[in-house]
Parts: structure tokens; C-alpha cells; sequence
């Protein structure tokens, strides 16, 4: 059981340990009476099959953490390896240029429902709970519909983009 913050690891130490885990990286989107947001996010992760359960995690002051809790849906669009520049447009890298972080880039869905991202592998979800742990907000989903993307996924460590490569048999016999 935790006993107190004095025990934890250095958060200098933390980060450089988390930034040689390698994660997909994601753009978590939503719509409704809060408005459309749109936000880069690299905790994804499935929770659950039994129901069809995934979390994300959200920096929980944030805009997109506000509408997600208030319009009650979702989409993690999974990026393809070709999505880098939709990655940094949803990070906020364009916003001293771009006003809408939409804008240009194609996405399905009616109004009121979380876009979804050409390309991507999306789930769509309601929101099931959320979860605050420390400056972050753990946003729970049930899946309502999966669209599978167009190719291998978009991956991010130490600090930049990577493409995923699938290892042959011969190179991991050559491993060994």
C-alpha cells in the first residue's frame, strides 16, 4: 500500500524512464453540448473485452477532459504511421497559426458524436467513468463501434515519432 509521497521515485527519473516506453500515438476527440475538441494523447489502452472497455488518460484541467465529461462521448483515433503532422496539429503545435485544430483535416460523424479520423483505427465510446489520479483524469469508455485504419500505427518514444516494423522470422532467428 502507498504511504506517502516522500517514497516515490524523482519525477526527473520518472520521465526519463517513461520515455523510452514506446506508445501508439492517439488523437481522442469528442462532440455535443460542450463543443468539439480534439486533443493528442499517447495512455491509451484497452481495459476490458467483457465489456468492450478502453481508457484514456486526459490532463484533467484541460478542455478536452471538461467536454469529454460533459458530452458523455468519445473517439480515440489510433493514427496511422503517415499522421504525424495530425499528431502535432491535435498537440497544439499549430495552434499560433490554426485556430481550429479541425480545420483541414477530413473526419466522419454526425454532428454531436465524436469525430472519427480518416485513416485511423477509431473507437467510438461513451463515456462509462473517469478516475483522477493526480493532474490527470483516467476517462473509462464502453466501445460502441470500432473502424479498423488503413495501415500500421503511428508510435511515439523519446520524444519523437517512430514507424512500427513487424520483425521477420529470419531476423529473429538471426536474433537469437
Amino acid at each position: 500500500m502507498f504511504r506517502d509521497n516522500t517514497e516515490l521515485v524523482p519525477r526527473d527519473r520518472f520521465i526519463s524512464a517513461m520515455r523510452q516506453v514506446a506508445s501508439s500515438v492517439t488523437v481522442v476527440t469528442t462532440d455535443g453540448e460542450a463543443g468539439r475538441h480534439g486533443t493528442t494523447v499517447s495512455a491509451f489502452s484497452s481495459v476490458s473485452a467483457d465489456p468492450p472497455t478502453v481508457l484514456v488518460c486526459l490532463f484533467a484541467e484541460s478542455r478536452i477532459a471538461r467536454a469529454v465529461s460533459r458530452n458523455g462521448v468519445f473517439c480515440v483515433n489510433v493514427l496511422s504511421e503517415t499522421d504525424a503532422q495530425i499528431a502535432d496539429r491535435f498537440a497544439g503545435r499549430h495552434d499560433a497559426w490554426v485556430a481550429d485544430r479541425f480545420s483541414g483535416i477530413n473526419c466522419y460523424g454526425a454532428p454531436g458524436t465524436a469525430p472519427q479520423i480518416d485513416g485511423a483505427t477509431a473507437f467510438r465510446c461513451d463515456l462509462q467513468q473517469t478516475v483522477r489520479s493526480g493532474s490527470h483524469l483516467i476517462v473509462l469508455g464502453h466501445v460502441r463501434d470500432v473502424i479498423a485504419g488503413a495501415s500500421r500505427p503511428l508510435a511515439y518514444s523519446d520524444g519523437c515519432y517512430h514507424r512500427v516494423l513487424p520483425q521477420t522470422r529470419m531476423a529473429l532467428a538471426a536474433a537469437n
